[in-house]
């Protein structure tokens, strides 16, 4: 195994046979880099190596080559090219998610279409997270900040949640509030809107959910997922097949119809209105407090003002807190939270923030919170 200078040469190990990164340290993040460029595989290796939380297990030029060598050296964290020569990365990722270590993959992806297409494709089959790969001159600081930030976030054990937050090198994000709240009920009421929230790991759980729902679901859909722009054509048609039915990227004046799927557009928040016609979507650009964009919180905030609270909001896997403000508000107004499970999470930030602020009426795998979405969508809609 390759570790870098900073550590000693027989490092201790945890139960699992994971390096420390220094004593006293919690047990080091193993990854692995698997690109087919020599000159992208040694600057990640740089990268990585300059964070002391982190050890490189190895490095592969090829999908075969990963996966031989995550038998004997298994890795919490692989990076991925999905682009190359042999069975290529998209086709081996399932083999790479059932090695030893049972690996979160972060795809590094291109901008292309192609790029696109390839890369929902692998974070639908069970990738968690994609970065894009940046042009040459593109490695900066910046960049290995992101970069660091998502290895931390995907490496990190349930019982450690410190670094399920932004990237390292960004100010640091306000302490996330406490609402002290009495148990909330649990009566089933048909919502006139589910609004899902997503990040890190959040369309493979969303696939599993919407494939619950039956074709005579009826309630109209809002989904929100930090995607890039570029990607939201391709993750459209996705959720399309997902679902089996039409999805539309959301533009204003787009109405709330049954069974419709609109999703936030990679430019802008979805925020719904009420006007005499019935409910509407607008755009916004405004900066929303969680920095995302777009983001989870103007969406369920606008659905307790226009729905008076009769709407429904998932929250799936994803890092940071996007949501919570959100998620207070409309269960302030009578409005209902739903959030993924930590064991089913690639990171458990955004679901466990409106878990631990106590307002999820429900907490499970997303199979099970999607046929909870489709009961409350049979319920009696009670005004």
């Amino acid at each position: 195994m390759n570790r870098p200078a900073s550590l000693p040469s027989s490092p201790r190990a945890d139960s699992a046979g994971r390096a420390f990164a220094r004593s006293g340290a919690a047990a080091a993040i193993r990854v692995m880099i698997v690109d087919d460029s020599l000159t992208v595989r040694t600057i990640f290796k740089r990268m990585v190596e300059s964070d002391p939380a982190l050890v490189i297990t190895g490095t592969a030029s090829s999908a075969e080559g990963a996966i031989a060598q995550l038998a004997d050296s298994p890795a919490d964290v692989v990076l991925l090219d999905l682009e190359m020569p042999g069975i290529g990365g998209l086709d081996a990722l399932p083999a790479i998610l059932a090695t030893p270590g049972r690996p979160q993959v972060l795809v590094v992806s291109s901008l292309t279409v192609d790029g696109a297409e390839h890369t929902l494709s692998a974070l639908q089959m069970g990738a968690a997270d994609t970065l894009l790969k940046p042009r040459p001159g593109g490695f900066t600081e910046d960049y290995r900040a992101q970069l660091l930030g998502k290895i931390r976030a995907l490496g990190s054990r349930p019982a450690d949640p410190s670094v399920q937050s932004a990237a390292p090198a960004r100010p640091p994000a306000p302490a996330e509030p406490s609402f002290a709240r009495p148990a909330l009920s649990r009566r089933v009421r048909r919502p006139e809107v589910v609004a899902i929230g997503a990040s890190t790991g959040g369309i493979h759980a969303l696939g599993l959910m919407l494939r619950r729902l039956a074709p005579d679901f009826d309630v109209p859909l809002l989904i929100t997922q930090h995607l890039p722009a570029s990607f939201m054509p391709v993750f459209a048609r996705q959720i399309e097949t997902a679902c089996g039915r039409p999805a539309d990227i959301a533009a204003d004046g787009f109405a709330l119809t049954p069974g419709r799927i609109l999703i936030a557009p990679g430019h802008g928040h979805i925020v719904v209105r009420r006007t005499a016609a019935g409910l509407i979507t607008r755009i916004s650009s405004e900066p929303a407090a969680s920095g995302c964009m777009p983001s989870v919180d103007p969406m369920l905030a606008s659905l307790a003002d226009a729905c008076e609270g009769r709407a429904l909001g998932v929250i799936l896997s994803g890092m940071g807190r996007d949501g919570v403000i959100g998620a207070k508000a409309l269960v302030d107004a009578g409005g209902a939270i739903y959030a993924q499970d930590a064991d089913s999470c690639a990171v458990w930030g955004m679901p466990g923030a409106v878990s631990r602020a106590g307002l999820a009426s429900m907490v499970a795998p997303p199979d099970r919170l999607g046929d909870a979405v489709m009961a409350g969508a049979a319920a009696p809609a009670i005004r």
